[in-house]
Order: C-alpha cells, then structure tokens, then sequence
C-alpha cells in the first residue's frame, strides 16, 4: 500500500469516526454535505458571515431566487425616497428567532447599527442611522445616495438586539431556517430545522458539515458516506459510484492585478511600496491582455472546467459586453513595438534600459493559481514578457501587493465589487484597488452608478466605468487588470439528492450552493 492510498484510508476513517452520531439509513430527512465553508470568525454576519452564500442562521431582509432576482424574506415592502437617501422597509410580523423570541424593527435597526459599529468585512460606510418607526417598521437612511447599500439587505443576517454580545459567532441565535447544535471547529457542524422558520424548509430535519480537505472529502464520497462533495477541477472527472456531476457556472473569478503608478519610492500609510516601472506603461497591460490565450487557460489550468474571463463580473447585468478583446499575439506584438519596447538578444524586450520582466504572485498552496500563473508566464515569453510564476504566502502577498503583480480572485453578485476593485479612493484598502488604480472619468462613472435611482438604473453608468467608447477599466482602455478565467464550481451529489436550479455562484466554491438548499428533495425510497 502506497503513502498516498494509506492516507486516504487513514482520511476515511476519521469521516467515519466524525460521522458515528449520524444515521445515514434515515438518508431523507439527514444530510451530510463536505462543502467546505467554515468560517474562520464564526458564524456572527456583523463580521462578514454570510456574504458569499446562506447565512444559515440568520434570515436577511430581501433573497435572491435561482436566476437573481430579488424575492422578499423578512422584508414584505421596501421604498426609497425620491433623494436616494432613505429606505422604508416593513418587516413580516410572524418571524421569531430560534430562541422562540419575536423578531421585530428593533432588531433589524439594531443589526444595521451595530454592523456599522463592528467595522467587519460588512460595508457600512454609507450608513447614517437605522431606526424604528414602529414594530414592523425599519427606516434605514443613508449619508449619501449609495445603490450598492441594498447589498446588505440579501447579505447582512439579522441578530437579536436583546441578547447579541460576546460569544454569539459560536452560538448564533437567529430566524433563518436552521439552528446550530454542535460545531467542532475544523472538523464539523451540525444543523437542526429551526422549529420557528416561518418559511420554507424543505425535508432534511438535520445536515452535518463536514471540514475536511480536498481528498479527505473525495474519499468519504467514494465511501458513500456524504451525500455532497464540492470538487476541484483536478478531480472532476472521476464521478464516484451512486453520484452525479453536477457543475455551477460562477462569476468566481480569477485575474490578474497591475500595479499601476511607476516606482518612484512611495509607500502607502501602512509602508508598503507602491509602483512598478514595467507594469506603469499601459503598452505592456493592454498587450498581456491581447497576448493571454484564455481557452487555453481554461484547458491547461481548470481542465476545461471553466470559461475565459474578460473583465470581473462576465454575463451579469452591470459588465459591459462589448469590452473584451480576443487573443491576438500578433497585435500585442505591434503594441509592443508602437511603445518602444524592442526584443533584445536574450528574447526579453526593453525599454529605456528597463526589462519588460515582472513576477506573477500567488498564493503558494493554491494549486489552481499556481498553474494560471505558470500558464501565463510561458504564453507571455512569445511576446518577449519574461513574467515568473511565484508563489507566496498570503502575508508576502500582503506585502508586495502594491508593487507586484499578483493573481487575485473575485466575484460578486453585486456590481459594489466593481466599484472596490476600481475607485480611486479605495486604492490600497485592504485587498480592494490594490494596483492604485486612478482615472478621473471612471470615477464619474462609478459615482453616476451609486447615485442611480434603482439597481437597474445604474447598470449603464457600471458599464462606461468598463469601457464607454474612449476611456475605462477595462482592456479597451486603462488595461488595470488582465482577468483570466471564471471557475466551474463543481459538485459530486448523491443521485438520491435533487437540488433544483442553482444560482450563478459568486466567489468561493462550496458554501453557496446552499443557498437554494430549502428547495432540495431527497428522490430515493
């Protein structure tokens, strides 16, 4: 027996052994799913939980059915005033936590206050006050006209104001559709139905989570011991006996950021350089952009598992369909040349006695970065790019960030990562802008889209800020980015378990394909 076949055998067991408490003979009302998800902070949405798929717990004010539209949850009506600067929002009155405690507009004004308070990963920035008109109604307004805000009312779970506190994100009591049991962290969560939801729950009484690595997961599935497993594409090609395949198209994508200003030895307030020469010239951005060939991309690195990407949110009502350019080496050669960047005897071009060579960051144990970075860097020497493929830890990547050319990954379904990936003044805030990206004409853009009347309204302006016939950007224009490709999230699901449409899943494979998870039927006698 080989290491790696005793290791799997040494994983399955320990699935084993986390699944002793389980009955899986009573399959239809019990499910165990290897998805990953686990939040490192808890399960606490002022901190974050919750924004890239079913907060579980906790409802939020408004839902997003199979193909993204909005539907009502704890929100039964909800305006905004004709300034753009107040929401009125009628909350449903038969909502109870799982504590049996009745939810109310003091809960949901508590929430939105506190979450502002937290200074989480929850964008609150644009929060004035949220307060009570009356039991069942919340009026929520706003410093400035600010669209993206109602991000929060699908993302943001409501806690309860009388008894949140220290302690919650590990014994979340909240009104979604299950209630925490038990959760050891790194190995496992528990769920039972919340007796209180007053919505719909479908037929699963309990679900076990499971926390286990990539192979520890494929495992159990081979041993039939989970009836879901999230995949990666090095492995989603070998369907365990009593599975189906199922693949999720997302906007999970992966791309690569520029530095944008030259080196000319600023920091940021945190003393981080900022700049690159080579990644400075815009010649260069636009003809990495023309010089990547994304299918291949897409056949070497996700093994076909995936799609080309040409700008952060492809096929989504906000990105613009007409900013993409097609592979094309040999007019990114000729970008090259109208530059000033000639070929050198070693294959490298340069510029005024600057190499066009950079490094491309990733994180080091993330297998499917590694291979677009090493991608790229071998189609980028056509071109006389030397690009290396180098792998970092996250807090190297933290560091150079600004100065270096990294491959990030992203993807929302609200148009506000736009705008934190492209604005000006969110240049170096945490991960968002990190190439300090500057044009005065997107800003507008992007501005004009957060002061939109509607969602809807602010799609046009969301695509100018990509390319608006002169200026954007996108690939036509500044060239900021040279996205790559948009992951399958791909799921192994017991062919017992039907799980109906799924959505167009957002960053992070696994934990959102939950968010339909009420309207999943077990099908097996």
């Amino acid at each position: 027996m080989t290491k790696a076949i005793d290791r799997i055998a040494v994983f399955a067991l320990a699935v084993t052994a986390l699944l002793s408490g389980t009955a899986l003979s009573h399959a239809k009302s019990q499910l165990v799913l290897a998805i990953g998800g686990e939040p490192e902070g808890g399960y606490d949405p002022l901190l974050g939980w919750g924004r890239y798929g079913h907060p579980l717990f906790q409802s939020t004010l408004l839902t997003r059915d199979a193909d993204l539209k909005t539907a009502p949850d704890l929100a039964t009506e909800w305006s905004l005033s004709d300034d753009r600067l107040t929401w009125t929002i009628a909350i449903r009155p038969d909502a109870k936590f799982s504590d049996g405690s009745p939810l109310t507009a003091d809960d949901v004004a508590f929430t939105f206050n506190q979450a502002a308070k937290a200074g989480g990963a929850v964008d609150m920035t644009a929060l004035d006050t949220a307060s009570v008109i009356d039991a069942q109604t919340v009026e929520i307004r706003l410093k400035k006209p600010w669209i993206t805000f109602t991000e929060n009312f699908y993302a943001l779970g409501i806690v309860p104001s009388d008894s949140y506190g220290e302690g919650y994100a590990r014994n979340p009591v909240g009104s979604g559709p299950y209630k925490l049991v038990s959760w050891s962290e790194g190995q496992q969560l528990i769920v039972e139905k919340n007796p209180n939801y007053y919505g719909k729950t479908g037929p699963f009484e309990r679900i076990t989570f499971l926390f286990t690595e990539e192979d520890t997961s494929l495992a159990a599935a081979q041993a039939g011991q989970v009836d879901m497993v999230s995949v990666p594409a090095t492995a989603a090609d070998a369907t365990p006996e009593g599975f189906k395949q199922i693949v999720v198209p997302s906007v999970d994508n992966r791309g690569i950021v520029f530095p944008i200003p030259k080196a000319e030895g600023k920091v940021s307030g945190e003393g981080k350089v900022i700049g690159n020469d080579v990644t400075a010239d815009p010649a260069i951005r636009r003809a990495v952009n023309l010089g990547i060939d994304r299918k291949q991309l897409v056949e070497v690195a996700l093994l076909g598992h995936g799609k080309p990407a040409s700008g952060p949110a492809d096929g989504l009502p906000w990105s613009n369909p007409e900013a993409g350019l097609a592979f094309d080496p040999a007019e990114a050669g000729k970008v090259l040349d109208a530059a000033g960047w000639t070929l050198g005897t070693d294959g490298i071009r340069a510029k005024e006695g600057v190499k066009a060579a950079f490094l491309i960051n990733y994180p080091a144990a993330d297998s499917t970065r590694r291979a677009l970075a090493e991608t790229v860097s071998e189609q980028l020497k056509a071109l006389g790019i030397k690009a290396t493929a180098t792998g970092k830890s996250w807090d190297e990547i933290g560091r150079i960030m600004h100065s270096e050319p990294v491959v990030f990954g992203w993807g929302s379904h609200s148009p506000v990562e736009v705008y934190n990936l492209y604005q000006s003044g969110l240049a170096g805030v945490e991960f968002y802008n990190a190439g300090f990206y500057a044009n005065p004409t997107v800003d507008q853009h992007l501005a004009a889209a957060q002061n939109a009347q509607s969602l809807e309204a602010s799609f046009a302006d969301w695509q100018k800020a990509d390319w608006d016939g002169s200026t954007g950007f996108g690939v036509r224009g500044d060239a900021a980015w040279a996205w790559l490709v948009n992951l399958d999230h791909i799921y192994y699901v017991s062919e017992c378990l039907d799980i109906g449409a799924t959505q167009i899943e957002p960053h992070g494979h696994g934990w959102p394909i939950t968010a339909m998870m009420q309207s999943w039927t077990w099908t097996c006698e």
